[in-house]
């Protein structure tokens, strides 16, 4: 049996939220992958793209994945390019089961209007479309990697958890 749960999907559909309740829920360790790429960066995730660049961080990335990979007993919540590298889908997938967080377009941007993190990503005149763009281009990534997927779109935190929670129940039973 798989022990870690890991959240994917894009920016906005509320991995960090669902991730940091559905930990507490099931009394296992939360882990965020980007904060834990700043802290051994000992910069942000804007500072990164912005000093170092897309690769520069794509490598953190790798790294941390690595290091996460190997946890028992935790939620990670991943960056939502994490699916842009197949080895880290392949070693998240080893030990953890992948749920993909989805939500639409309209509400991804609402929700990242509201954030007061800068999201390296959504430097652009035109966010709507740059959102469209970005997921037209992740979905297929974000797809193959999940083992459970839920829309985010129209539901509260609470209620994402415990679709979650039915999704591994579910899933376990056809292990």
């Amino acid at each position: 049996m798989k022990s870690n749960i890991a959240l994917i999907g894009f920016m906005g559909t509320g991995k960090t939220a669902v991730g940091r309740l559905l930990a507490e829920k099931l009394g296992r360790e939360f882990i965020e992958l980007d904060a834990l790429i700043e802290k051994r960066a000992e910069k942000s995730i804007p500072e990164i793209f912005q000093q170092d660049g897309e690769i520069a961080f794509r490598e953190r990335e790798i790294e941390a994945t690595r290091e996460v990979a190997e946890k028992k007993n935790a939620v990670i919540a991943c960056g939502g390019g994490v699916v842009l590298n197949q080895i880290n889908i392949d070693r998240l997938r080893k030990n953890s089961v992948i749920v993909y967080l989805t939500a639409s377009p309209e509400v991804i941007l609402k929700r990242t209007l509201s954030d007061k993190d800068e999201r390296p990503l959504l430097v652009a005149e035109n966010k709507a479309s740059k959102i469209e763009v970005l997921l037209k281009f992740r979905k297929p990534f974000y797809e193959r990697a999940a083992d459970i997927t839920v829309d985010t779109s129209e539901l509260k935190v609470t209620e994402v958890v415990e679709q979650i929670l039915a999704g591994l129940s579910e899933y376990e039973s056809h292990r």
